[in-house]
């Protein structure tokens, strides 16, 4: 089995072109992530293919947000199908309802901080506390952290100061924002490289166009994957 370190997103349109991306992949990969984007398109039924089927793992990405008693029902709901991860965004009551919603199963609640789409302008006009972007998020990885997550996802920048947090032990710090050298950006801000990420401190790197748009992804994710240290 594959380095389980590197998650590869499945930001494709539906079920049946996820799998087929997915087959093409084989066993150079282990660990797949499925967002919103793919709700529609059959995205549970995909994550319950790879997860029952295929032996994957799967980081399914909704980034919850609403009252507590809306999340906890919703989380229990996604833990019924036997997955690794689930986002939240990374408010304490929000966390907590996750995790409570979580209680006694295998999946693990990872809290958003600052998405990595957004810098200090974005926080501006959504009229979040003004500051250093790298730490607020700090700030609000400790916060989840106290309210029972399982891990944070941050961009590679602040991978390191979340680390050195107290509260930061034995939990999971994911990074999304990873681009290969000479990748595109996309609509990423916040990028590194997968070394550079997997250095400050990271567990988990979250990689997908760089991969799925490759000529040969199961090449593109094997290189990746020689770069990490």
């Amino acid at each position: 089995m594959s380095d389980d370190r590197l998650i590869v997103a499945l930001d494709v349109s539906n079920a049946v072109e996820g799998l087929a991306l997915a087959d093409r992949i084989g066993d150079a990969v282990s660990f797949y992530k499925i967002g919103l984007g793919m709700l529609t398109g059959g995205g549970l039924a995909l994550a319950n293919e790879l997860k029952q089927e295929r032996g994957k793992r799967i980081f399914l990405d909704m980034k919850f947000f609403d009252i507590g008693a809306t999340v906890e029902k919703a989380v229990r709901g996604i833990a019924a199908f036997d997955l690794d991860f689930l986002t939240v965004h990374g408010d304490p009551q929000v966390v907590r309802a996750a995790t409570e919603g979580a209680s006694g199963t295998g999946l693990k609640i990872l809290a958003v901080t600052v998405l990595t789409s957004n810098d200090r302008a974005d926080l501006d006009a959504n009229m979040i506390v003004p500051g250093d972007v790298a730490e607020i998020v700090a700030t609000r990885a400790a916060r989840a952290f106290d309210a029972g997550a399982d891990g944070v996802i941050a961009s590679p920048h602040e991978a390191a100061m979340i680390r050195a947090l107290p509260e930061a032990r034995g939990r999971l710090i994911v990074t999304p924002g990873v681009r290969p050298e000479g990748s595109d950006r996309g609509d990423q801000k916040r990028v590194a490289t997968p070394a550079e990420a997997i250095r400050s401190g990271a567990d988990h790197i979250v990689v997908g166009r760089p991969v799925w748009q490759a000529a040969d992804p199961a090449a593109a994710a094997r290189a990746i994957l020689a770069t990490l240290p």
